[in-house]
């Protein structure tokens, strides 16, 4: 298990939480087949116990997405084995992913997203002129989380209004800036500067320390508080960012390749809020709707 981990971290370029992930489900796998089948060697697993498995995990009503991001662990782990002959046969061959429901992607209404970011705060307070740009940045670039954690300083063009980003599989791609978040950006680092806060990470805490993922999902999450949505997350950020482009008119290659995205059918979803938009314009605005 162990090799095969860090195949996907070396050769693969996984992020390390995706390993960690994939290391979790192989674990809770190996306990359930030794626990039903008395089996301690995963190099002796045959296609009905990883079924057996799948049929436990949706009777504890565990959610399709994890179902199948479980079964892709062990579809990676024993294509490895196969590839590196440990294995005569891959017992995950024939097995098929669950069926996902349709989800729409939450995100903010254009009213709601300018209502809030027009709303006063402490200009002279570091924390409070972090939290803002921190916002500003996610819904002019659309950015991951994990993105966004990681970007320094010397990833802002000031001279072009652009930043750097490294996204997944080690993809760097330019993201412009809107003028807005330029200026925000410019008041954050100036008042980073002479708070002498010299960390290269571009958002820190007072102690000179780079916010953590967590940290950036709560401030976000209490920035959006007062919006009646299911889920408060830079990731809705990320959604409100693709939709607005949408719906204003963007290509939907152009929107692909802003968010980072490696095939086209990951940024089609949003075609579905912009139709959705288009019915409510419809019914409100047509004489006889």
């Amino acid at each position: 298990m162990d090799d095969f981990l860090q195949y996907l971290i070396s050769e693969r370029r996984y992020s390390a939480r995706t390993c960690e992930n994939y290391r979790n489900s192989l674990l809770q796998f190996e306990t359930f087949v030794k626990d039903r089948f008395e089996i301690d060697d995963l190099h002796a697993v045959e296609t009905t116990y990883i079924r057996d498995w799948l049929v436990e995990l949706i009777r504890d009503q565990m959610s399709e997405s994890t179902v199948n991001n479980k079964l892709s662990a062990l579809r990676s782990f024993y294509k490895y084995l196969h590839k590196q002959e440990k294995i005569q046969t891959n017992p995950t061959f024939g097995l098929t992913q669950l069926k996902l429901k349709k989800r729409l992607p939450v995100y903010v209404e254009e009213r709601q997203i300018k209502e809030l970011l027009l709303e006063t705060y402490d200009e002279d307070d570091f924390e409070s002129v972090c939290n803002r740009t921190i916002v500003e940045l996610f819904y002019a670039t659309g950015l991951r989380v994990s993105e966004l954690a990681n970007l320094k300083i010397f990833d802002i063009d000031f001279s072009q209004k652009n930043i750097k980003v490294l996204g997944k599989g080690q993809k760097e791609r330019i993201v412009p800036l809107t003028e807005t978040a330029f200026l925000s950006l410019q008041s954050y680092l100036k008042l980073k500067e002479t708070t002498s806060l010299s960390n290269e990470n571009l958002f820190v805490n007072l102690k000179n320390q780079s916010l953590k993922p967590q940290k950036i999902y709560q401030i976000v999450h209490n920035f959006l508080i007062s919006i009646p949505i299911d889920k408060r997350s830079p990731h809705v950020l990320r959604h409100t960012f693709a939709t607005h482009l949408l719906n204003s008119g963007a290509d939907i290659v152009a929107i692909r390749d802003l968010l980072g995205h490696s095939s086209l059918a990951a940024t089609q979803v949003y075609t579905h809020n912009s139709i959705e938009q288009l019915k409510k314009t419809y019914q409100t605005a047509h004489p006889r709707a």
